[in-house]
């Protein structure tokens, strides 16, 4: 009996990187704990066959900030691929984002499985919007995917997470999504960043899956803005190519003091 191998994925999200290596994001370096979990990737390389960036790569939209992720994803050697998030810029993402292992690509198959990444942003505003093009774009290439296992990703997360002042942030059309996602059994998994915590949720067979950020943590079940004390972190998944799959999270060694006086985000 041939041992069956899973495909190994890292989801990485919400590093927020600036032009400025020492700026800090309300007291975190986030240079620096983006870095600490580059060298935590790099202890399971071996492992990893690709990366996944779900969004707010960038905390300033610069290009020097997509310069730093690519220069310091660049050890790793393993295939990445990116979407936006609401503090990027897709323009300057597109154009620094797409050299040797960093693919631009959004519709792709890997280890058996389809992957499809969705651009959930709508400029000038904090939460997602899918357009029509791009809800009718995702129905097209799960029409034409087969019955591969389906992995799709998007930076705002599809549900209220029970946090009243990031439920105002969330995906805006929710049930368009749902509507396609119902058609087609051979999805399992939805992958998102933004709300730089953990959550799963299940909805119909599909499961729902938000990871932490690399930098700050946003308290759960908070009715006002509040950061968590967490470690940064990252999402770890094995996805079989029956469509099952196993996940967890990934906590970084990073210390730093928080800015607890910070009242907006």
């Amino acid at each position: 009996m041939n041992q069956v191998f899973p495909l190994s994925i890292a989801q990485v999200s919400d590093m927020h990187l600036f032009a400025d290596e020492n700026a800090q994001l309300l007291g975190v370096p986030t240079n620096m704990s983006f870095q600490a979990t580059v060298e935590q990737l790099k202890k399971l390389r071996s492992e990893l066959d690709l990366l996944l960036l779900t969004g707010d790569v960038s905390g300033d939209g610069s290009l020097e900030s997509y310069d730093m992720v690519q220069n310091l994803l660049r050890p790793l050697k393993i295939p990445t691929y990116w979407l936006p998030g609401n503090h990027d810029r897709a323009i300057a993402m597109e154009q620094v984002l797409n050299l040797r292992l960093v693919s631009r690509r959004k519709s792709f198959e890997r280890g058996g499985w389809h992957f499809i990444l969705l651009d959930s942003t709508l400029p000038g505003c904090v939460h997602g919007h899918l357009s029509a093009k791009t809800l009718h774009w995702l129905d097209f290439q799960l029409s034409m995917g087969g019955n591969k296992p389906t992995l799709l990703a998007l930076h705002h997360p599809p549900f209220k997470i029970d946090s009243k002042w990031l439920d105002s942030s969330t995906l805006q059309n929710s049930q368009d999504l749902f509507t396609i996602i119902d058609r087609y059994p051979q999805v399992k998994l939805v992958l998102f960043g933004h709300i730089h915590q953990e959550f799963h949720r299940q909805r119909h067979s599909v499961d729902y899956l938000g990871t932490p950020s690399t930098c700050i943590q946003f308290a759960p079940l908070s009715s006002n803005f509040s950061l968590d004390q967490k470690s940064p972190g990252f999402r770890l998944l094995n996805l079989y190519p029956n469509g099952t799959w196993e996940s967890s999270v990934e906590r970084v060694p990073f210390s730093y003091t928080l800015d607890l006086a910070a009242t907006g985000y």
